[in-house]
């Protein structure tokens, strides 16, 4: 019979260096911006990355539980919506460490809901065009990589019409609707297909009674169907 070997006799593995890296969203001026932070600390002191930080598992309950973590230490921020985009590792990532994981978190919210403050290794926070951003390979690490990753998920979900209803008053227009959605994906929308796309699913119901005024005639007010 072969023996069972222990769990403390068993080969030792070194664990990766795990980090937390966050890309939050919004609309700013009119623009999908995404929110930058320039970085304290080696490695890349003074460039910009996305906010981020290593996993504690002495604090860590979750990979969910980190990423609020680290958006409150980072951002003084809370993100009930944030949403992990992917993960991403190899040996050349982070050169404090062998080998380096990053799991990346992204999410989508109206910058007037939020009040970010540089926190921990943080010098400075900026608003940065996604357009801009994921080109600048003057970004730390990999960041404007995982941005671009970020940008293509939340176009995905707002053309496939999960509809960004935070950004819009709870009554609203159809075309203030269509508006939201060209401005974050970045380009004019056929008005005919769209609302077309929304009758066939049935996302959004008239207000009985409810119109907007304008330049022409009135419009009628919609909300989200639930």
């Amino acid at each position: 019979m072969t023996p069972v070997r222990s769990e403390s006799s068993s080969k030792h593995h070194p664990m990766p260096f795990t980090r937390l890296e966050i890309a939050v969203m919004s609309l700013v001026d009119g623009v999908l911006q995404v929110l930058l932070a320039r970085r304290a600390e080696a490695p890349h002191a003074g460039k910009w990355a996305l906010p981020g930080g290593v996993l504690r598992i002495d604090l860590d309950r979750s990979l969910d539980t980190a990423a609020q973590r680290v958006m409150h230490e980072r951002l003084g921020l809370e993100l009930p919506f944030l949403r992990q985009l992917c993960a991403v590792g190899g040996p050349t990532r982070d050169p404090r460490a062998p080998w380096a994981l990053s799991v990346v978190y992204r999410a989508l919210v109206p910058a007037e809901k939020l009040d970010p403050s540089a926190g921990k290794r943080i010098e400075a926070l900026a608003w940065r065009p996604v357009e801009e951003a994921m080109e600048d390979r003057g970004l730390a690490f990999d960041h404007a990589a995982l941005i671009g990753q970020a940008v293509k998920a939340t176009r995905h979900e707002v053309d496939g019409l999960e509809l960004p209803f935070g950004f819009l008053p709870e009554e609203f227009t159809l075309g203030e609707l269509q508006s939201t959605c060209e401005k974050l994906l970045g380009r004019r929308l056929d008005k005919s297909s769209f609302r077309r796309r929304l009758s066939e699913r049935d996302i959004v119901a008239p207000v009985e009674g409810a119109m907007r005024g304008g330049a022409f005639r009135p419009a009628q007010l919609y909300r989200e169907r639930r």
